[in-house]
């Protein structure tokens, strides 16, 4: 007997199960991202952009706030490696024990903070959407829907305990498999629910609860399976639960970073003019599909290889490890980022326009993918730089740096305000609330600014591994560069000319506008291959590292 078992295997099983389970992933959060495209164009066709959707927007944004906050981030990360060492140790009871106690005071914490927020609703919305207070109307919806999408915090924190259980255990698929439910869920309570309601809206949010049920209930049975269902019991004093809340306060820090910028962006613009959150909201699912799809891949690549090397001190394979990565940022990030710009309101027509939402709806979520376009790459670099870090152990670094871009950005958006006012107000024109809340287009300034703040952060994240000698040759991400560059240009060339006159799209069906926006991205994917192998760029560039 070898001594392997399906828990442990060999090397070679080892490398199949990885493969296995990143394909798995990768399936699942496809899936997860085209039920949520699909979601958002439901939303927007039944909905539009308005008063009442910017209330759910942020009554849903808030626990989906503390959700990645706590349950996806400061909990998962203090947790799931606790509960690997436990299972290491291979004393069944005692990780027993350790499941029943971590989920009897995750559930009583859960209880208390969920029951408060859902008394005091309406101060809650106060404190993130201020803006709204001046539509006592608006607020008080807010208020009411937060009501019923705060449970969803509860339900989705016990999910993630349940979810890190599974992929301890080597479950990979279910758990990645859970967002597509809030998406189905979203989706039939728009299509089928709305009716039932006096604020049409309101289904929205009672589908937001019905998928936190759905996403936890999903798991139980694999629970179950594994023998391992938690069974709750308040016993704050275990000394794994101690631990974890330890482990939880610099995680906590460094998981807020990005979810705190969030939230400033959408507290300034609850104060622009109605729609502005919403408007918002559509401009960032766009970005985050290409982010979502390619630059979580580009990272769960990456992360482990560099660590390998970093363990084996293997720098230089460290070194064109990343160069490989960032080349493929240049590759994908550039011309993506022109496609996006470019054809902004062409695909936000040809894919929410219909129904409630309209075609200013569409211009003015344009004007946000625009602002936002220029920063994709930088997004996309983070992703492929941080884990550099990451795989020598580092947190604290690319934590300060996220602090720097945040402050960065926080900075940005009121100077961009300032002068977005400038340009198109006088203080003549009234109060600065006033000016804020009827001036058409400032919510790009807040797109903007989140694209310069993540140029900041990638360099500061390339500066900090230049300092350490860990950066790859420079000369040669210059050469992918520039002839991405170059043949991103030709590109937008192409697409520029041969663009047809907007007017007719929004009159034009759905077959149509589809049609049309699915010939010129081929076109430009095709005009962008040609032109990058005519200025020099080969398969062979962008090969995996030795």
């Amino acid at each position: 007997m070898s001594g392997l078992t399906p828990d442990h295997p060999g090397p070679q099983g080892l490398r199949h199960r990885l493969l296995k389970s990143t394909a798995n992933v990768g399936a699942a959060t496809l899936l997860s991202r085209l039920s949520g495209l699909g979601r958002d164009l439901v939303i927007a066709r039944v909905f539009g952009a308005g008063a009442a959707t910017d209330a759910f927007f942020v009554a849903f944004r808030i626990p989906n706030f503390l959700r990645r906050l706590f349950a996806e981030g400061s909990f998962a990360l203090a947790f799931v490696p606790l509960l690997a060492e436990y299972r290491a140790r291979g004393d069944r009871a005692a990780l027993r024990d350790l499941l029943d106690a971590t989920s009897g005071v995750l559930l009583a914490a859960l209880l208390l903070i969920t029951a408060a927020a859902m008394l005091g609703a309406r101060y809650v919305i106060m404190v993130f959407a201020p803006g709204f207070i001046d539509d006592p109307q608006q607020w008080r919806l807010a208020g009411d829907l937060l009501r019923l999408t705060f449970p969803y915090l509860l339900l989705i924190s016990l999910t993630a305990l349940a979810a890190g259980i599974l992929n301890t255990f080597g479950r990979f698929f279910l758990p990645a498999l859970t967002p597509v439910l809030l998406n189905l869920s979203l989706i039939a309570a728009a299509l089928a629910a709305h009716a039932w309601f006096t604020i049409p809206v309101t289904a929205l949010a009672a589908g937001v609860a019905v998928a936190g049920a759905l996403q936890l209930a999903f798991l139980m049975p694999s629970l179950i399976r594994l023998g391992l269902l938690p069974r709750p019991r308040w016993r704050p004093g275990h000394e794994g639960v101690r631990r974890i809340l330890r482990l939880m306060l610099p995680t906590l820090f460094g998981s807020s970073v990005a979810q705190i910028n969030l939230l400033i962006d959408t507290l300034l613009a609850s104060l622009l003019l109605t729609g502005s959150v919403s408007w918002l909201y559509y401009a960032d699912r766009l970005l985050e599909f290409p982010i979502g799809v390619f630059g979580v891949a580009l990272a769960t690549v990456t992360l482990p290889a560099l660590a390998r090397h970093h363990a084996n001190g293997e720098m230089e394979h460290g070194r064109r490890t990343l160069a490989w990565g960032i080349r493929w940022v240049w590759v994908i990030g550039l011309p993506a980022a022109f496609g996006l710009g470019l054809l902004a309101e062409r695909i936000l027509t040809a894919l929410f326009a219909y129904g409630e939402f309209s075609a200013p709806d569409a211009a003015l979520s344009a004007w946000a993918v625009i602002a936002y376009a220029p920063g994709l790459p930088a997004f996309l670099l983070i992703k492929s730089l941080a884990p550099a870090y990451y795989a020598r152990q580092d947190t604290q670094t690319p934590v300060k740096i996220a602090v720097a871009a945040l402050l960065a950005n926080m900075v940005l958006n009121l100077a961009f305000l300032a002068l977005g006012l400038g340009l198109f107000t006088t203080p003549a024109d009234g109060s600065l609330l006033h000016r804020l809340g009827t001036t058409p287009g400032l919510h790009a300034a807040l797109a903007l600014a989140s694209s310069s703040s993540a140029w900041l952060n990638a360099g500061l994240l390339w500066r900090g591994l230049e300092r350490r000698g860990l950066t790859p040759e420079a000369r040669g991400l210059a050469w992918v560069f520039a002839r991405a560059g170059a043949a991103s240009l030709v590109m937008a060339a192409g697409l520029t000319w041969a663009t047809p006159q907007f007017a007719g799209w929004f009159q034009a069906g759905a077959a149509w506008r589809i049609g049309a926006l699915a010939v010129l991205v081929a076109g430009g994917a095709l005009l962008y291959l040609s032109a990058a192998r005519l200025f020099g760029l080969r398969p062979a560039d962008l090969r995996e590292p030795d």
